[in-house]
């Protein structure tokens, strides 16, 4: 076997045995059923259905004597959100944000299917919700202190929207005021300023908080190795990610202390909320209540001590929305929020993904406002061409080393028949004609290497980012993120009865077109040299374009789409570059000769 072929080989085995391991340990999630059928069964609220809130001013968290039940939560009344990205209510017991949805986006790509919800009161299935307070200090018990109980009363607003903030205000009966503004923006923001006023004649000491609380894990959880789906903060630049099964017992948690800047929350696959404290000096808390089966992120700013007459006023942000690069990349910029981008989960390879996206980003809404239908599916072909152009210094090299190997083929069968048995002796003389020429026999493996990890970054990318979700590209291709819907086994709709459910063995076997494309592509990129004479090297790479269309035919639609244009662009370049050294691939007798092959060793 010369030398090309055992670095063909050896390039193309490795790509097939890296690509085979992620398969495996990272296969392509089941597809989410309708929110509606697969909400969890929750456990029937009682009596201590609410969060924990802080008890004390100076002490941590732990389990609050006061909560809401559920009749009561669901008989407050209540102040509409109505927002161009949200819709919902804020509930005036305890003035929590308990009722939101997200407008944009919907949850499946039936027609009329119900926008996504975000956050549920207490009493619905997976509730989940903000609720913030004063933890009492010096002066102070629960019961004069707003918390989950408190019955605020409206001051001014109607309705919260862009234009018009809501102010609650309570007064404790005992000399102090409290008011709670709640504003948002016209994206996912919300600030909460409160305010606490001492009318009385004794000092008091107390400390606001904002709270995030989940009861039970999300009825959506993927569960998947590439994506984090659960807690996540940002304390003083070091994020912490805390999955589901790693939360802490609320008596076993522990603090970490904001020095600068931070936010904490929860994130999903798409979706978040987190709290953002407006001052430094902030505690952040994260643990589950395990005899109510509460999940709660909190945010503890510090202690404020009032002299009669005295009123201190402290400010928390909330985002509570979608995962939307430019939207969050404008929080971060724009609004002060550190790090904000590091919400969505880009992985180990963090270094290639946010590149790869804001390249992605760009190029879509380029195309986008050229008009162009399915624009994120062209954007992805434009990052295909992007890479390519990038990698063509090294795809030139590499691809004139292997015509010249092409060329040094009669001298090389003359060196091999000299050498005889005489390894050392051959070894000896292919180097010295490798270094003559100037010729490299391993750079033909770089270019197949280095489409290694950009391909598990796009992967990553495909699958995290929120812009692929629901993104259409052309005809039957509706959601980028997903599988191929077609099948061979309604001949990709032709025949008058569904394809397999995905996720399916079926859907495994009978493959979707993109899939076919992508083996055809893989196919006549081999074509381009003839095959090698070796009859086992012979059914490795007859069967390597087929085993591949298989394997990535049920991940998503894009990485599909990018993996055919990758390959179309390589066999151009390939077959240019190569016929520029004086080789004419003889693509056409390559094929026939490998039908003919064929023959032959049916006929025996």
């Amino acid at each position: 076997m010369d030398d090309q072929n055992k670095n063909l080989i050896l390039a193309t085995a490795l790509s097939f045995i890296v690509i085979l391991v992620w398969f495996v340990l990272f296969p392509p999630p089941d597809t989410p059923q309708d929110a509606d059928t697969t909400a969890t069964t929750q456990t029937e609220a009682s009596a201590d259905t609410t969060a924990s809130a802080p008890r004390t001013a100076t002490g941590a968290a732990d389990t609050a004597t006061e909560a809401a039940g559920t009749d009561a939560a669901s008989d407050a009344p209540r102040v509409a959100i109505e927002t161009p990205s949200l819709e919902g209510s804020v509930s005036l017991l305890g003035g929590r944000i308990d009722q939101l949805a997200l407008r944009k986006y919907r949850e499946t790509l039936e027609p009329g299917s119900d926008i996504v919800t975000l956050l549920s009161p207490v009493g619905s299935n997976n509730a989940y919700y903000a609720l913030f307070g004063w933890a009492p200090g010096q002066g102070l018990n629960a019961e004069t202190v707003p918390g989950a109980n408190t019955m605020w009363q409206v001051e001014s607003g109607d309705t919260l929207t862009p234009d018009s903030p809501l102010t609650l205000v309570w007064d404790n009966g005992a000399g102090m005021t409290f008011r709670r503004e709640i504003s948002v923006d016209e994206d996912f923001m919300f600030t909460v300023t409160q305010t606490v006023e001492n009318t009385g004649s004794t000092t008091a000491s107390l400390a606001p908080y904002g709270i995030l609380a989940r009861h039970g894990e999300p009825a959506d959880l993927k569960n998947f190795f590439i994506l984090h789906e659960g807690a996540i903060r940002m304390v003083d630049g070091e994020l912490t990610e805390t999955d589901y099964d790693d939360f802490e017992p609320a008596s076993d948690h522990k603090e970490s202390a904001v020095e600068e800047s931070g936010w904490i929350g929860f994130t999903d696959h798409y979706w978040m909320t987190t709290l953002i404290p407006g001052d430094a000096g902030a505690r952040f808390t994260t643990f589950r209540d395990t005899r109510r089966d509460i999940y709660q992120t909190t945010s503890k700013q510090r202690t404020e001590t009032l002299e009669p007459g005295q009123s201190a006023t402290v400010s928390t942000r909330l985002f509570a929305g979608a995962k939307e690069w430019a939207t969050i990349r404008s929080y971060q910029n724009d609004a002060g929020i550190d790090r904000f981008l590091d919400s969505i989960d880009w992985g180990w390879f963090f270094f290639l993904t946010k590149p790869i996206f804001a390249v992605l980003h760009w190029l879509n809404a380029t195309l986008a406002g050229m008009g162009l239908t399915g624009s994120m599916g062209w954007a992805i072909i434009g990052l295909t061409l992007f890479i390519k152009a990038l990698l063509l210094p090294l795809a030139f090299k590499s691809y004139v080393s292997m015509a010249k190997m092409k060329e040094l083929q009669p001298q090389m069968e003359q060196i091999k028949e000299a050498a005889g048995d005489d390894r050392q002796a051959l070894q000896k003389q292919m180097m010295e004609l490798y270094k003559k020429e100037k010729v490299n026999p391993a750079s033909g493996c770089l270019p197949i290497l280095l489409q290694i990890p950009i391909f598990f970054s796009l992967y990553k990318v495909i699958f995290v980012t929120l812009e692929l979700r629901h993104a259409p590209w052309i005809g039957w291709i509706k959601d980028l993120s997903a599988p191929d819907p077609s099948s061979l086994y309604n001949l990709w709709g032709a025949l008058p009865w569904d394809a397999p459910e995905p996720g399916s063995i079926l859907a495994l076997i009978f493959i979707g077109i993109l899939p076919l494309l992508l083996g055809i592509s893989m196919w006549l990129q081999q074509k381009l040299n003839p095959a090698p004479t070796d009859p086992t090297q012979q059914m490795i790479f007859a069967w390597m374009p087929w085993v591949f269309m298989f394997m990535l035919g049920s991940f998503a639609s894009g990485l599909v789409i990018y993996w055919i244009a990758n390959n179309t662009i390589t066999f151009s370049q390939q077959y240019l570059i190569m016929r520029t050294q004086g080789y004419r691939p003889d693509v056409l007798g390559n094929i026939k000769s490998s039908f003919k092959r064929k023959s032959r060793s049916d006929q025996k």
